[in-house]
């Protein structure tokens, strides 16, 4: 059976600070292993710290529902269980506080779901480069939103994204932005923020799917 990372509900809720997302899934596992997951993050706080919650073996003895903060170490992603829940999942059971959690057998196969959701889930690359704040360039025209994007890089040298519209790109009118925020208004960025070092995306219309090149 293929390991399987299924995307479902997304939901964006205005709080003061800015836009609180949380993101949903399911998770199958080679030999039939069921759980289920919720990410979530709010844009606007001073600290970027995610939250999540694992939910495994639903009405079974050992079921339980695992969760975690989600914060950048250094270029990359680390979680910490917690003791406050974050959400309610399908797969899940009793909410575990963090020591719980720790002396649960099943821990080592929870982390092994984080990651592989991690990875998979697009939503999660979203969240991971709020987490790591990072760095896009936008031409004047992207910026603005006065074009849409077309084309999007991930540089090889210094790991900048580059995203650019109908129009040449001109460093002189070129922004700095995060590159988060343009997912925010271009739901379709999902589909490249995987994107190796090296590697780019480009597309002749908003609707028209991603053509990608490989870095060489």
């Amino acid at each position: 059976m293929e390991l399987k990372v299924i995307e479902g509900l997304l939901t964006e809720v205005q709080v003061e600070a800015g836009a609180e997302r949380r993101a949903f899934g399911e998770f199958v596992g080679p030999h039939g292993e069921l759980a289920s997951y919720a990410f979530g993050w709010t844009t606007g706080s001073e600290r970027h710290v995610a939250r999540l919650t694992v939910g495994i073996g639903a009405g079974n003895p050992d079921g339980a529902s695992f969760h975690a903060i989600v914060f950048d170490n250094g270029g990359s992603y680390a979680c910490q269980l917690a003791d406050e829940p974050f959400a309610r999942v399908p797969e899940g059971g009793p909410d575990l506080t963090a020591n719980e959690a720790r002396a649960h057998e099943d821990l080592p196969f929870v982390w092994w779901v984080v990651d592989r959701v991690m990875e998979r889930d697009r939503r999660a690359q979203w969240m991971k480069h709020w987490l790591l704040s990072t760095t896009s360039i936008q031409t004047g025209e992207v910026f603005a939103q006065t074009e849409p994007i077309l084309y999007v890089s991930h540089d090889a040298d210094d790991g900048l994204w580059q995203l650019i519209g109908a129009s040449d790109a001109d460093p002189a009118t070129g922004k700095l932005a995060h590159l988060h925020h343009a997912v925010g208004h271009d739901p379709t960025l999902l589909d490249v923020l995987d994107l190796a070092p090296g590697e780019n995306a480009s597309r002749t219309t908003p609707d028209a799917p991603w053509t990608r090149t490989p870095s060489r």
